[in-house]
């Protein structure tokens, strides 16, 4: 095997590692503050935020794109994604990633 494709390898491999380490940080922190809320206060935190942009608190509608499900607000265009939508995002072949954003950019 070519030098650089073992280096390819192993860089992805870190970075499939890293997003995989936050991930797990990030539901550490989302365990812990359910914990602390208690599930009755996060359920109506949730269902008074539902579908609400978390800039300007309006509407917000989904549209799936390539396979990822993307959150834009309907008044100031600010675009979200759900827990682990990027990390599955970041983890696919660059072409592919490519080509998400050259849709989501209506470059295609």
């Amino acid at each position: 095997m070519e030098k650089n494709s073992l280096e390819n390898n192993w860089f992805k491999q870190q970075e499939k590692d890293l997003l995989m380490e936050a991930a797990e940080k990030r539901n550490k922190r989302l365990k812990e503050a359910t914990a602390k809320l208690g599930m009755e206060e996060v359920e109506k935190i949730r269902v008074a935020h539902w579908m609400k942009c978390p800039k300007c608190g309006h509407d917000m509608k989904e549209f799936v794109l390539e396979g990822v499900e993307v959150e834009q607000c309907t008044f100031c265009s600010g675009v979200y994604f759900d827990r682990g939508e990027i990390e599955s995002l970041l983890l696919r072949k660059t072409p592919q990633r490519f080509t998400f954003f050259r849709k989501f950019f209506g470059l295609d």
